[in-house]
């Protein structure tokens, strides 16, 4: 399994930045922000599947893009794997026909998009790959996602708060060899970070004083102006835990 960061910003300016989506191998996709639009045609055409973590803008935007671009080029429908909360947000405001048409129901005989909802803990299989859905307390329902090849796991937080549950899914995996984990906010802004439910760094170290194992561990999700400020602030905190800023075009293995 490889794991390809097409995007991994809290927000765009300047050429470099994207807002999250990661492509697994040449044919999923998990979030569909910004950074899908780096994609050509052909590698937007092999994608089946897309897993959504929640229905911010930052992290469906392109979904709308990909099925009116290459819709028509598929002999199937692009699956859209996501809460069923989830799923009920992007039908009522985004493929609404007001926004964009709802491709779930065009065109008539063969339809660009289908939806498979996905509860809190269960692994969806695709072609021995293991997508498992994670705990996550962000203002709209929200999940994170494991990924797990059968020899190592990625996890990726998604957007989240403080959320214990998620730390108790993360400290089941045995095999985790890389943790995604979002702190979009500098400390300064902490008050902004608590009532958007998101991270700042003092409230990452104390999130990840609940995990019990090892792993990489890379930060995402930080603001374009903010990016070195969080990240300085990171190093005085961060102990025992060498933390890295995750970079677009970055690549995983697992």
């Amino acid at each position: 399994m490889k794991i390809r960061v097409l995007g991994c910003s809290g927000g765009i300016g300047g050429h470099h930045l994207r807002t999250t989506s990661f492509l697994v191998d040449h044919d999923i996709l998990i979030d569909a922000g910004t950074g899908v639009g780096d994609l050509s045609i052909a590698e937007l055409r092999q994608i089946d599947h897309v897993f959504i973590t929640h229905s911010h803008l930052d992290h469906v935007t392109s979904l709308a893009f990909i099925v009116d671009a290459v819709g028509d080029m598929r002999d199937r429908p692009l699956i859209v794997h996501a809460t069923e909360a989830t799923i009920r947000i992007l039908r009522e405001h985004i493929f609404n026909w007001l926004i964009w048409p709802d491709f779930s129901q065009t065109p008539h005989n063969k339809p660009f998009l289908a939806y498979s909802p996905i509860h809190v803990a269960e692994t969806v299989t695709v072609d021995s790959r293991m997508i498992t859905a994670l705990p996550a307390h962000h203002t709209v329902p929200a999940v994170g996602y494991q990924l797990d090849s059968g020899s190592a796991s990625l996890v990726f937080s998604g957007d989240t708060g403080p959320c214990p549950e998620f730390w108790e899914a993360v400290n089941k995996i045995q095999n985790l060899r890389y943790l995604l984990i979002e702190c979009a906010f500098p400390d300064q802004e902490k008050e902004l970070a608590v009532q958007s439910l998101h991270l700042c760094p003092s409230l990452l170290m104390k999130e990840l004083a609940q995990w019990q194992h090892e792993a990489e561990v890379f930060v995402t999700h930080l603001k374009p102006g903010q990016i070195e400020m969080t990240m300085q602030e990171l190093a005085t905190y961060s102990g025992a835990y060498h933390l890295r800023i995750l970079q677009g075009h970055q690549v995983f293995d697992l």
